[in-house]
């Protein structure tokens, strides 16, 4: 649950955490599982210049020996966050691009840029650093049987922008409606429909746009027709939407749980 503020009445809304798979596992017979940790998770870079390069570093946080590779896809993402990825390994001098981490070790992977110098707009990737199984220890096998090793894969989102490029942003549609919710990872039975606002932002710009690092106004009227203002710190909204992430000269819809108003109008401001 979380507070939204809303100036001339209050109401308590259920934010509802809308999380990336970043973690994938993959059973087999092996060993017992261990763990990483990538930072950042979100990298932004430029196309050339000093910001043509970047670091990401990868941790190894459990007991034992944890290999790694890292892969790159390129994102497409369209207006309802559906994400197509295309193999992009070309488009990225990464060093090292694999390794081996003692436990507790760190491993900082440099990002070089080896796209156009000037691309058209950002461009959106994943970088994917995918835990390798590790030899097992057969004394042990005999001993305890059949194990089970985990195996990671840990996603960032790189993207690279032209330089001095901008985004331009406007909210283009924002209106009441009662919307499902994604189904959380695990649960047995989908959540019920939700009370909120769905967000239309357009970005025009060359530039993409993360939309979490604002606060939002949302000014309208109640069911009752009484006015309404709702204030969401870019805390919540990270925790609803996350990034907010809107791709240069594209489209997101983002449904947020903020219930009371009606069908009228609803006007939408950013804030720093």
């Amino acid at each position: 649950m979380t507070f939204l503020t809303i100036l001339g009445r209050r109401a308590r809304a259920s934010a509802l955490l809308f999380v990336a798979a970043l973690a994938l596992t993959v059973p087999a017979l092996n060993s017992p599982a261990y763990a990483m940790r990538v930072s950042p998770m979100v990298v932004e870079m430029e196309s050339r210049g000093t910001d043509a390069t970047a670091r990401i570093e990868v941790q190894n946080i459990n007991p034992g020996n944890l290999a790694f590779e890292t892969r790159v896809f390129r994102m497409a993402i369209d207006a309802e966050g559906e994400i197509t990825e295309t193999p992009a390994d070309e488009d990225f001098l990464i060093f090292p691009p694999q390794g081996v981490l003692p436990a507790g070790g760190r491993q900082v992977v440099r990002l070089q840029w080896l796209g156009p110098a000037e691309p058209d707009k950002s461009q959106s990737y994943y970088v994917s650093v995918e835990q390798l199984p590790v030899k097992l220890d057969p004394v042990a096998t005999e001993q305890i049987g059949a194990q089970v090793q985990i195996l990671y894969n840990m996603r960032a989102l790189v993207v690279v922008a032209p330089p001095g490029a901008k985004p331009d942003v406007s909210a283009t549609k924002v209106e009441q409606v009662f919307y499902q919710p994604p189904t959380p990872p695990g649960a047995a039975e989908q959540p019920e429909m939700q009370d909120g606002v769905a967000v239309t932002l357009t970005n025009t710009g060359r530039r993409h746009a993360m939309m979490a690092n604002f606060s939002w106004q949302l000014v309208g009227t109640d069911k009752d027709g009484k006015w309404l203002r709702v204030d969401v710190s870019p805390e919540e909204l990270t925790r609803a939407v996350g990034t907010g992430y809107v791709p240069a000269q594209g489209e997101r819809i983002f449904r947020l749980p903020i219930p009371g108003f009606g069908p009228g109008p609803i006007k939408l401001t950013f804030g720093q």
